[in-house]
């Protein structure tokens, strides 16, 4: 185990085929040291926060068993159509305000186009001239043409979650395929954007889909990875899984940090099942988190998550 991390400490990346038995057997806190250790060698102590705002929701023609929002499933979730322009300008000088670095607007549905498309981008283009905000987007699968739209409005990077691992997305979801996804990342990176992908732990996948998810993000250049753990939504067919360990969680993120040593790790949903608002996750490889709101659950709130990341030593961007 010395000798992996060792490798990884003097910027050599591990690779499909490692036997990385040692990841799965090391005793935990010794790998969330090793995690850690990595993640301020590479990343420092810099923190990011990053808050998004629901523009779009429900009646999504994709069936993610996981997801409120599929009119496959029968949940409780609002359902509206893209938000008003004046809404967006002001959630996002809130977050601002609150001393956030990153703002995302996310819809529901398989993409977004025409007239919601244009509306998204001149929410984006006035955000870009009337904030500080670094701005992400998640709509789903977009053309080439539609990425380079989204750069040109001030988007700097976009979001598109893999969900889990190749061998068992069809067992996650039938109306897209893996490929799709893998086929939208680089769209976007060709269109200039970075990404954000990560995925949903506890949808009954194996240590070692993780690790292969992990694998398939680094070789993608994934710069921000959000980590999620899965809601039970009532009315999902994922509704009676049972919750993974707090324990296999953490040694989840040490071995998305192990592989991915550059990338911010970003905690996101399920994050509230953790005390403190998850410390032991940011001390385990993790450096950033969405804040705020989820999509259809609820987080940790900016100031709480900004006081607990500071009192762990993490430096976040002063207010402009």
């Amino acid at each position: 185990m010395n000798t992996l991390i060792q490798q990884v400490l003097s910027g050599q990346r591990l690779h499909r085929g490692d036997d990385l038995t040692s990841l799965l057997r090391m005793d935990l806190d010794t790998l969330c040291h090793y995690a850690n250790e990595i993640r301020q060698t590479f990343c420092g102590n810099q923190a990011e926060l990053c808050t998004i705002l629901n523009a779009r929701s429900g009646r999504c023609g994709e069936d993610c068993k996981f997801c409120a929002q599929s009119c496959h499933h029968k949940t409780a979730v609002e359902e509206y159509p893209f938000c008003s322009k004046e809404e967006i300008l002001s959630q996002g000088a809130y977050n601002q305000t609150a001393g956030v670095q990153r703002f995302s607007l996310v819809t529901a549905g398989r993409g977004l186009h025409g007239e919601e498309f244009s509306m998204a981008l001149d929410a984006y283009k006035q955000l870009h001239e009337n904030t500080h905000l670094s701005l992400c987007a998640s709509h789903g699968f977009q053309s080439l043409e539609e990425f380079r739209a989204l750069k040109d409005c001030g988007v700097t990077r976009y979001h598109a979650n893999l969900e889990t691992s190749r061998r068992n997305f069809p067992n996650i979801c039938t109306t897209h395929s893996y490929e799709d996804k893998l086929e939208n990342i680089r769209r976007a990176k060709e269109a200039g954007l970075e990404v954000c992908s990560g995925g949903i732990l506890g949808m009954g996948e194996t240590f070692e889909d993780r690790i292969d998810m992990a694998f398939e993000l680094a070789e993608l250049g994934v710069v921000s990875i959000p980590l999620n753990l899965l809601n039970p939504i009532p009315g999902t067919p994922f509704a009676q899984l049972p919750p993974i360990s707090n324990d296999d969680v953490l040694r989840t993120v040490a071995i998305f940090r192990i592989i991915n040593p550059t990338a911010w790790i970003r905690m996101a949903a399920g994050r509230n099942r953790f005390s403190d608002g998850g410390a032991a996750l940011f001390l385990s490889g993790a450096n950033a988190a969405i804040t705020g709101d989820m999509l259809t659950t609820t987080g940790t709130n900016i100031q709480q998550d900004k006081t607990m990341l500071t009192a762990l030593g993490y430096q976040l961007p002063e207010k402009e």
